[in-house]
């Protein structure tokens, strides 16, 4: 059913519009990320790490009141189990300070804690974390782009770059509206999303290219056949997709708070993405003016220079 309302008109309106909707998100995502900022974990703005288990079953909520009471720094508390907690301090928080909330809920008999491990994490480290972790993320944006270029058409190229770009944005405007936490693990998220998106994005270009190089396509628009290579694999990409979504939302539910932000930045690429590489990969290089011409152009280039050989 969606198959047949991807043809004809109502496929490119759907297409257009989804490109709007798309930019009017990124550009939200820019604002929020300006505005805002990422709320950096403490694998990169450093601080203390304090585990710790309690004899009895606590609730998350009263035990944050009860460290409250006896911590004046900020600090952020998980759960990562049955009866097991982790507790992150900022960097400017005193080592008197954390003493003070680890003796209180090691002495009082209702909470009965015992502390697991403490360490510091220094400034330093999360900086270098930092860097090396952008660097990878720029390294994989500039492999794939050498792999597009040589792959594709320039037009079909630029769509798939954009689409990926479109999709990390997103994700971190997300992270950065929710305030959700940013750390390594959701670092090597953003370069699983990398992958995958550039894969969709392949699918959908590889499709379009074939369905160009034919002949007998060249009396119908752009349009149609970018339409046609859209129909002939949704069924795959939903499909795929779909099965890839399930086990991102198992990890995200039962993983615990670990993994919680890699899956949720797992998700969200997914979707958009899979969104992306319909709107944005497939549409821009109609609007940069793709044509069967320009494979003919090509293949008439590439014949003549096997002619010139000696």
């Amino acid at each position: 059913m969606l198959n047949t309302f991807l043809k004809g008109e109502a496929g490119s309106r759907l297409r257009f519009s989804g490109m709007f909707l798309s930019t009017i998100l990124v550009l939200l995502s820019v604002f929020t990320l300006s505005q805002k900022g990422l709320n950096f974990g403490l694998d990169f703005t450093g601080g203390y790490l304090t585990e710790f288990t309690t004899s009895q079953g606590v609730e998350l909520k009263q035990l944050e009141q009860f460290i409250t009471k006896n911590h004046n720094g900020e600090f952020e508390l998980t759960a990562q189990g049955n009866n097991h907690f982790q507790l992150r301090e900022a960097p400017s928080g005193s080592t008197a300070n954390s003493n003070d909330w680890q003796s209180a809920i090691t002495q009082n008999a209702d909470i009965n804690a015992e502390v697991l491990s403490s360490a510091y994490i220094g400034s330093q480290v999360g900086d270098e974390l930092f860097e090396q972790g952008c660097l990878a993320l720029f390294s994989a944006m500039v492999a794939v782009m050498l792999y597009l270029a040589v792959r594709f058409e320039w037009r079909l190229a630029v769509g798939s770059v954009v689409a990926l770009v479109h999709d990390l944005l997103l994700v971190l405007g997300l992270f950065s509206l929710l305030s959700i936490e940013f750390n390594l693990t959701v670092l090597a998220s953003l370069l699983a999303i990398i992958g995958y998106s550039l894969n969709d994005s392949i699918i959908v270009g590889d499709r379009v290219r074939e369905l160009l190089r034919v002949k007998s396509n060249n009396a119908l628009s752009p349009a149609s056949i970018i339409n046609s290579a859209i129909e002939s694999t949704l069924t795959r990409t939903l499909i795929t997709s779909g099965t890839t979504l399930a086990t991102v939302a198992s990890v995200w539910l039962l993983a615990g708070a670990p993994l919680q932000g890699f899956a949720i930045a797992l998700f969200t690429g997914i979707v958009v993405g899979t969104f992306s590489s319909i709107c944005i990969a497939a549409t821009l290089p109609e609007l940069l003016g793709l044509s069967a011409k320009n494979y003919e152009e090509k293949q008439d280039a590439e014949t003549q220079a096997l002619l010139d050989m000696p």
